[in-house]
């Protein structure tokens, strides 16, 4: 084998490995798409869990301040947003899993918002996820963590709003 076509071997077997190890990171993003600055709390109604290796996603449906219905679009369909968290692993840790919110579930989270407005975010770093029990929305513009009986998912309280 001649040295040219040695050296092209050598360069199309760094070429994969390098691809292959870059994959990982190309499924993973910067967290500067979130607006750190600023925190919204949420309680709303699981609608499904994306339980993904790198970032584990609740969707949820807000409810609305009088907590007997969940948000909705001008045309009637329920908003739906969605938190962004952990890998699942990590997660599971704290017991959040496809399991421990089922959809239905009422929950509170804390979250920062994506900066370009849309209807998700990335959940708070500090403060628990709470969820109500069974079938028990909180109060009237309360959440779920002043419900007898919640569960706390991590540690800390709901994260106080910041704008």
């Amino acid at each position: 084998m001649n040295t040219t076509s040695r050296f092209r071997r050598i360069s199309v077997a760094a070429l994969l490995i390098g691809a292959a190890a870059a994959m990982p990171a190309l499924a993973h993003h910067s967290f500067a798409i979130f607006n750190m600055e600023q925190t919204r709390v949420f309680t709303g109604v699981v609608t499904r869990i994306n339980p993904d290796a790198n970032h584990l996603q609740i969707f949820f449906a807000p409810m609305n301040e009088d907590r007997k219905g969940v948000m909705r679009s001008e045309d009637g369909k329920p908003v739906v947003w969605a938190v962004e968290m952990a890998g699942s692993a990590q997660a599971a840790t704290q017991g959040v899993s496809v399991s421990s919110l089922p959809p239905g579930t009422y929950i509170s989270v804390a979250l920062h918002p994506l900066r370009t407005g849309e209807a998700a975010g990335s959940r708070a770093e500090t403060g628990a996820i709470f969820r109500c029990p069974d079938k028990k929305a909180p109060a009237a513009g309360k959440h779920c963590d002043s419900v007898e009986g919640r569960l706390a998912f991590g540690e800390g309280a709901l994260a106080q709003p910041k704008n």
